[in-house]
Order: structure tokens, then C-alpha cells, then sequence
């Protein structure tokens, strides 16, 4: 029987923090591969990073090449390691044991869906519980006016020793440097001086902000509503609000969100040592501010957020790589430049909203998908198909090999029974050879089909078409925002360059490969050679997506002109 090929999975996150770790468990899984006489072929981790997402660059890594036949069983210290997310371990499990994988640990051994069950369950709780005694670890913290997690600008962490010298953790003292620039900075904001001038100076004289980084204006002025903000911390006059944001993982992207919680919630601390701004200064500051708006909408938050122009967010300086953003009722600018001065960015020049709109639709329409530029796409993409697809038949000309070999040996062992052999002495090495045979088929039908996509010439005259189309809905109301968003899906970023020659600005635009593709096979014939119909479209758009390795942007190059 051919030897098991074995794939190792380690990680580790907040609860072992020790990049050792990963080692350890690689080393254990070795050990455990040589007993059960697996050949060990590839090893993935993840460090630092947390179970409770499959956002991780190992796992991903590991799902893909499932995929591709890579390997015959996932070996891992234990299961929660592969993920601590009840869901996601029992979406994990289900997909692997489509692919014919299998699961095994060295602490539970063969993974079945009893072990899903109840060990994902149980994950799920620790996770929870582990939740649960932070908080109420930190909120203890908190009541004693101890730092509860963070570190706030004007302040240093300092650790003393219980009479075990033992660490207590919590303790601050202020920072006299740190604590001059905010006493600074609420007394020109008193004055009348902008949060961002007050960046552009402070950027100026190369004072680092709280990140190690330049100052920015929202640095300053914060959400006042969430208490963020160099001018809404509290801390400064000896008060301290504890638990006034929740922070949640979406579950799609794995990215933390913060919620407000009710101000009855909030533990709040007085700390009169660690004030640094006193009163009059600060109730100035707050006059400034003016009285708080709190928004009261029915308008879903998705809506909200909604891009406020057609090419808000996708717009970038070429000097400094912030964003470009409104500076006028019509004009765009550079954020950086504008919010941190000259020291920073010293990109100063504004372009039109109309102009910048008109000429990206214009690159859009009939720049990204040039017939000369997509002829050489489809030949590239062509040859990279064909080199995908050697290497998949050579995977399913060894299955099917090994199958025959197996189905032979098993005909020989039966010829032998005939032949007189006692059926005790072939009857273990009959049923090892039936496994063996059934598993073959199972990785053959799910072995790649040998029958490739074509993509045809005529979709960049598709492209245009459905270009054309989107671009006269944007002006009407029905379908404006669904045209906006397909249109943005086109860009992957514009980046904005200072032009000499022109005094103005040289554009270069990027198109995103995925939404390129998408658009433009809406329409055009890529049916196999084989294929009566063309299958799904998301699907096709997945596949040529994922397998463009060789050709991730030719055919579609940027654009570059100026305005």
C-alpha cells in the first residue's frame, strides 16, 4: 500500500505567545507522522494569530492545496489548533472529507464528526469563558485606576513587584515630554487654531505622535460620541472611562468593529495624580467643541457608508500614498498634505471631481481591455492553463495507475482462492487491497477534469458594451448606485502624480483584475470544447481568477495620462 502523504498544521495566538511554540508542535507532529509511517511533504503555520478566524494566511494555504492533491492527511498537535470556531471547524472538516482528507492529532488521533462535535463545542466555550475572566479581569484593573489595556499618549507603563517579586501590571505615571505636547495641543486648540494646522506644526518640528508616526488631524479630534481623540481623553483630567466600546470579529473578513455601549456599562475611575490638563483649559477646549450632535438615523449603516462620490476611496497621492479626499465642494486634494503638512506630503495640488470622473470612464470604456493587449492575455493565459493542466493529469494518471495496480493485485488474490489457497491466509490483504481501491476512486472523481476554459477574444467587446451601459445609468435614479458600485469593482486604485509639464496631475489607473473579468464574461462565449452551455458564471470567474498565477495583469495594464 503507497506510503500517506502528510501535510502539518501549527499555530499559535495570544494564549502561547512563544514563537518556540511552533517548533514544538511541528516537532511532535513529526513524531507522530514517522509512528503512523506517513511521509511528511509539506508544513504551514500561523503565528500570533488567533483560532477564532480561518483569516489566516497557513490555513488558507493548506485548504488551497487540498485542492490540488498535495497531500493525504492533515496532521495537528490537537484539533483547536486548526481553528477554536465551532462553525468553522465543522465547515473545515466537511470540506476536507469532500476532498478525501483526513484529519489527525496527535492528542485525539483520527478526527471524526464526534470529535467535531464535541471538541467544537467545547472550543467554543473555552473561547467564551476565556472572554468572560478578561473582562472581569480588566475591569478590576479598572475600578482600582489601574490601565485596563492600551496606552495613552502622555503616559508611560511602569511595572513594580509584589513582596513574591511578582509583577503588578496597570500602573502609569505621566510622561513629562509626552505631557507637554497635550497641554500644548489643548491650548492652541483653545485658542482658535485648527486640529489640522496643529498637526501640520507639530509634523513640522518632527514630534512623533502616538504611533511613532506623523500627526494627523483626526489624531486630535477623534469621534467625541466614542471618547477617541487626543482632545476627548478624559484621562487628561484625572478621569478614566473604562468599557465604553465593545470590539466584535466580523465573521466574513475576520476584522475587528467596535460598538458603543451604554454609558451604564462604562466604568468610570477618578485618578487625580494622572491629570495633565486642568479644567478651565479643558471645559475651554470643550466650549470650542461646541454642544455634541448624536445622529439619529433610520438609515441602515451599510447605507451610511456608502462612497460618497463615484471614486471616493479609490484615489491615491503618487508622493505619500495617503488618500485623496474632497478638499472643496468640487475639487480633490491630498489628505496627507493637507492634514499634515508639507513636512509629510508635499503634494498641494487639487484636481476637479468632474474631470477626474470623466477621464476615468473614458480610460474605463476604452483603454483597460485594448484588443492587442487582450489577444496576448488570452495566449499567455492559454499557456498557463495548459501547464495547470499537465501537472493535473499527471496527478490523475498516477491515481490511475495506482488504481489498476491495486484492482490487478486483488484479481490475483481471488485467482488464488480458486486455485485452492485458503481464503484465512489472502483475506487481510484482500480487504487492505478493497480499501485501498475505493479510496483511489473517491480521489479520482474528485481529481481535476482534464477538459480546460477558453476565454474568447470577444469578451473585451462585451466589456465595452456592459462599460457603456453602466456608465448611462449613473446619471438616472433607477439603478445609480448599483451602477456605481459595478463601476468602482472595475478599479483596483488611481494614484495621482504631481505633473512638471502640465502644472497639473498625471493619473494612473489600475484595473481590478476579478471585477474585469467578471464584467466581461457576462456575455462572452467561454464554453469548454466539450460544453453545451457554459457553466455558472461566478464559478468560471472564480476559476480563471485563481489560476491566473502567469498573467495577473497582462491584458489589462494600467492606464497613464494626465489631466
Amino acid at each position: 500500500m503507497p506510503q500517506l502523504r502528510a501535510a502539518i498544521y501549527a499555530r499559535f495566538s495570544s494564549d502561547l505567545q512563544s514563537d518556540a511554540s511552533i517548533d514544538d508542535q511541528i516537532r511532535l507532529c513529526t513524531e507522530y507522522a514517522a509512528r503512523q509511517g506517513f511521509e511528511v511533504v509539506a508544513t504551514y503555520s500561523d503565528r500570533g494569530i488567533s483560532g477564532a478566524s480561518l483569516m489566516r494566511s497557513g490555513i488558507q494555504n493548506l485548504l488551497r492545496d487540498a485542492g490540488t492533491n498535495t497531500y493525504d492527511v492533515i496532521i495537528a498537535e490537537a484539533i483547536d489548533r486548526l481553528s477554536r470556531n465551532q462553525a468553522d471547524i465543522a465547515g473545515l472538516y466537511q470540506r476536507l472529507q469532500f476532498q478525501d482528507r483526513m484529519i489527525e492529532t496527535v492528542s485525539e488521533g483520527s478526527i471524526s464528526e464526534m470529535h467535531i462535535g464535541l471538541k467544537g463545542t467545547m472550543n467554543a466555550l473555552f473561547l467564551k469563558d476565556l472572554a468572560a475572566k478578561t473582562h472581569r479581569g480588566l475591569r478590576g484593573r479598572a475600578l482600582a485606576g489601574k490601565s485596563a489595556g492600551g496606552k495613552a499618549y502622555g503616559y508611560r507603563n511602569v511595572v513594580k513587584r509584589d513582596d513574591q517579586g511578582e509583577p503588578i501590571k496597570g500602573d502609569r505615571i505621566i510622561d513629562v515630554t509626552e505631557a507637554a505636547i497635550v497641554q500644548r495641543i489643548f491650548c492652541d486648540y483653545a485658542g482658535g487654531m485648527s486640529p489640522k494646522k496643529i498637526a501640520e506644526a507639530l509634523n513640522g518640528e518632527q514630534i512623533s505622535g502616538p504611533t511613532g508616526r506623523g500627526w494627523g488631524a483626526s489624531t486630535l479630534h477623534g469621534n467625541r460620541e466614542r471618547g477617541t481623540g487626543i482632545l476627548n481623553n478624559e484621562l487628561y483630567i484625572g478621569r478614566q472611562i473604562w468599557n465604553r466600546l465593545t470590539y466584535v470579529k466580523d465573521p466574513d473578513t475576520g476584522k475587528r468593529i467596535s460598538r458603543l455601549n451604554p454609558s451604564e456599562s462604562w466604568v468610570i475611575t477618578d485618578i487625580p495624580e494622572l491629570r495633565i490638563i486642568d479644567q478651565d483649559l479643558w471645559d475651554a477646549a470643550r466650549a470650542r467643541q461646541g454642544i455634541m450632535k448624536v445622529k439619529n438615523t433610520s438609515v441602515p449603516i451599510w447605507d451610511r457608508r456608502r462612497p460618497k462620490t463615484l471614486l471616493s476611496g479609490l484615489m491615491r497621492c503618487g508622493c505619500c500614498g495617503g488618500g485623496f479626499s474632497k478638499m472643496t465642494k468640487d475639487r480633490f486634494g491630498c489628505s496627507t498634505a493637507r492634514n499634515k503638512g508639507k513636512s509629510v506630503c508635499s503634494n498641494m495640488r487639487t484636481i476637479a471631481q468632474k474631470d477626474i470622473e470623466a477621464a476615468v470612464l473614458d480610460a474605463l470604456q476604452h483603454n483597460l481591455m485594448d484588443p492587442d493587449a487582450l489577444e496576448v492575455f488570452c495566449a499567455e493565459y492559454a499557456k498557463e492553463r495548459n501547464r495547470l493542466q499537465a501537472k493535473a493529469t499527471a496527478g490523475r494518471t498516477t491515481l490511475e495507475k495506482q488504481l489498476a495496480t491495486a484492482k490487478r493485485d486483488h484479481a490475483k488474490l481471488v485467482d488464488a482462492i480458486v486455485a485452492g489457497v485458503p481464503a484465512d491466509q489472502v483475506k487481510d490483504r484482500m480487504l487492505t487491497l478493497d480499501a485501498e481501491r475505493i479510496r483511489l476512486e473517491r480521489q479520482l472523481e474528485n481529481a481535476p477534469s482534464p477538459d480546460p476554459i477558453r476565454i474568447h477574444p470577444k469578451m473585451a467587446q462585451s466589456y465595452r458594451t456592459k462599460v457603456a451601459e453602466l456608465i448611462a445609468r449613473l446619471g438616472g435614479s433607477d439603478g445609480s448606485f448599483a451602477a456605481k458600485d459595478a463601476l468602482r469593482g472595475l478599479i483596483e486604485r488611481i494614484v495621482l502624480h504631481p505633473d512638471g509639464e502640465s502644472h497639473g496631475l498625471s493619473i494612473h489607473l489600475e484595473g481590478a483584475l476579478a471585477g474585469l473579468l467578471s464584467l466581461s464574461l457576462q456575455g462572452a462565449d467561454i464554453s469548454g470544447p466539450k460544453r453545451k452551455t457554459p457553466p455558472d458564471l461566478a464559478d468560471q470567474v472564480s476559476d480563471i481568477v485563481g489560476e491566473l498565477v502567469l498573467v495577473a495583469g497582462t491584458g489589462f495594464e494600467p492606464v497613464t495620462f494626465r489631466l
